[in-house]
């Protein structure tokens, strides 16, 4: 009973390289009889309860067959894991995960690692060139799904940058059609293509990430896309979001412009900080600071595309499954 892409998830583990570890895996319930389960230290079953499988909600027949094999695994100790890795922890907070279940359980949201495997994956065997001679537009300025931060930091600036940059706000302001990836643009699906043209046109991206609280570091495509593209950045996320970056091995931008929005950790302060940032960006000369930081953005890139510090990081996440297990 196939209800999400076992493959993905199987994909993200296989790129670990933990020490002393090994991991097996079957997307498949009826294969378990393959597998000498008393040769296992520690055994896992994942529950897909992304958002697309709510399409079973209604079915009862679903229900109680998902029941039926949490208690026959539970009494083959198996240990379980909610799989939600396209979500942030807060996200998840406000939101019930469906299926319920009655069974203690760790969940799989999304931090710092899923995208930038989910970008490595998609573009690591692409060459990727990024030309940042011309610009007709100061910001790249996305914002899709609308969110009360994003509300915030755009009613605070968009009259200072709509005029001269590439803005969007959805449903009311969408992009000219060149530079959609594709158009009318899709609800949902497109939002980890990169699209050049985006970037080589823009000076510099201001990027809205999904949450700007302060319990979590949670890094989508966004970012992802503007170190591939070799984007000057400023980030309106989470706090300490960029001192995060840092620790993953990339770097920022504190030496060319102001980063202190970072350390506030009141969102509305971080927010006027932000924006203070970008006008502050209007006045300088970015011709000057994309020949400052050519090095810095190929180091972003190069670390990005570096396997090993992202299986560093996936190493984290599956840490937490391990220490789960070991508890339990």
């Amino acid at each position: 009973m196939k209800t999400g892409n076992h493959l993905e998830l199987e994909d993200y583990i296989n790129m670990n390289s933990m020490p002393h570890q090994d991991f097996h895996m079957t997307g498949e319930y009826y294969t378990l009889h393959d597998y000498n389960l008393d040769a296992y230290d520690r055994r896992f079953a994942m529950i897909d309860t992304r958002v697309e499988n709510q399409r079973l909600k209604d079915n009862p027949e679903f229900m109680a067959e998902i029941d039926r094999r949490i208690q026959l695994l539970k009494s083959q100790n198996f240990v379980f894991i909610k799989t939600t890795p396209w979500e942030s922890p807060s996200t998840l907070e406000s939101e019930d995960t469906w299926p319920m279940v009655d069974v203690p359980h760790v969940r799989w949201t999304g931090d710092t690692s899923w995208f930038w495997w989910l970008m490595y994956k998609k573009y690591k065997d692409h060459d990727l060139e990024f030309k940042h001679t011309e610009k007709k537009f100061d910001f790249l300025y996305l914002n899709k799904t609308p969110k009360k931060h994003r509300k915030k930091l755009y009613d605070q600036l968009h009259t200072d940058i709509n005029t001269g940059s590439l803005v969007s706000y959805w449903p009311t302001l969408k992009l000219a059609p060149e530079y959609e990836i594709v158009h009318p643009y899709p609800e949902r699906g497109l939002d980890q293509t990169i699209m050049p043209r985006q970037y080589e046109d823009t000076k510099y991206s201001l990027l809205s990430e999904s949450t700007d609280v302060n319990t979590e570091v949670f890094m989508t495509e966004r970012i992802w896309k503007s170190i591939i593209a070799e984007h000057v950045f400023v980030v309106h996320g989470n706090y300490l979001y960029l001192q995060k970056l840092r620790e993953m091995g990339f770097k920022t931008f504190s030496k060319y412009f102001d980063e202190g929005y970072d350390l506030a950790r009141d969102q509305n302060e971080r927010a006027e900080k932000i924006a203070n940032t970008c006008r502050d960006l209007l006045t300088k000369n970015w011709q000057d600071i994309y020949l400052q930081t050519k090095y810095l953005r190929q180091h972003n890139k190069n670390n990005f595309f570096d396997e090993g510090r992202l299986s560093a990081e996936i190493n984290k996440q599956l840490s937490i499954f391990l220490e789960f297990a070991d508890r339990s």
